[in-house]
């Protein structure tokens, strides 16, 4: 199983690590901390010296009630980072729901678009057919980030998530991007409640029968402070056994914030799985 990107396929037979460069004054997480750009380039530096298998800008937030940023203001702060970041010798993503900004991003080299609505917006399709190589994450969410949290009325979430990747998915293909391009995220935090992402994760497996690989960000997610009690800042330890999960569960590649602790986490994981008896 491997992921097609612009310049990199990416082999999937072990679980890859995501980290997030939030480029924005106001993530749930970590806001402001990168979002000069010489603090978001060497957050992309440290974390491929920590072991990030892929980068993911993103300059605009979508936490819930985030302000929405016109083309031009999230380019600005996107467009330094991911030049920098292009040289360090790992594939890029650049979360984005903008169609413009996907074809700003794609022209200067990215190697994958994120998006969390899955390429619903307008000429979004068009602009990631129109480059044959690049990869593309496709995201489960209901709305807006500003109204996603009372959008959560499911029958089935489970049943409900699969459906909506299975058609977005067949609706890329139509569009012309290949499968080996495309991976699914079950958007975790998304429009679901705690207990609708604890069902979600329990049964995460039965997302593996849309035949493609599953991106997952559950770092530092509001679930795991409603589980722990914890602040964002101090979720480290269950957002690794989140994401260890995850990966049990069929998870590919991970999103994360702590990426060097993710890295040992899963190598432990990893050499647990590489021993089992067969």
């Amino acid at each position: 199983m491997a992921w097609q990107t612009a310049r990199y396929l990416i082999d999937l037979t072990r679980p890859r690590v995501m980290g997030i460069v939030n480029l924005t004054p106001d993530s749930f997480s970590d806001g402001g901390q990168h979002a000069a750009a010489e603090a978001g380039i060497a957050h992309c530096q440290r974390l491929a010296e920590e072991g990030a298998d892929i980068l993911d800008l993103g300059g605009e937030s979508s936490r819930p009630g985030a302000v929405t940023l016109t083309v031009d203001e999230e380019w600005a702060r996107v467009a330094p980072v991911l030049a920098a970041a292009l040289k360090l010798g790992v594939p890029v993503s650049v979360d984005t729901c903008k169609p413009e900004l996907m074809r700003r991003a794609l022209l200067e080299g990215a190697d994958i678009i994120n998006d969390i609505h899955a390429l619903e917006r307008p000429g979004a399709l068009d602009v990631l057919a129109a480059h044959p190589k690049a990869g593309v994450c496709l995201m489960h969410m209901r709305g807006e980030p500003q109204t996603m949290q009372a959008l959560t009325a499911y029958s089935d979430v489970v049943a409900e998530v699969a459906a909506y990747l299975q058609a977005r998915a067949e609706v890329a293909w139509v569009a012309g991007i290949a499968s080996d391009r495309i991976v699914l995220d079950p958007g975790y935090g998304f429009a679901k409640t705690s207990p609708q992402n604890l069902a979600l994760l329990a049964r995460q497996a039965e997302l593996l029968r849309l035949n493609c690989p599953l991106l997952v960000g559950w770092s530092r997610k509001r679930t795991l402070g409603d589980l722990t009690g914890r602040p964002a800042s101090e979720r480290l330890a269950a957002s690794l056994a989140a994401a260890l999960a995850a990966v049990e569960r069929g998870a590919a590649i991970v999103r994360v914030h702590d990426v060097a602790a993710t890295v040992d986490a899963l190598k432990v994981w990893q050499a647990v799985r590489d021993n089992r008896p067969t």
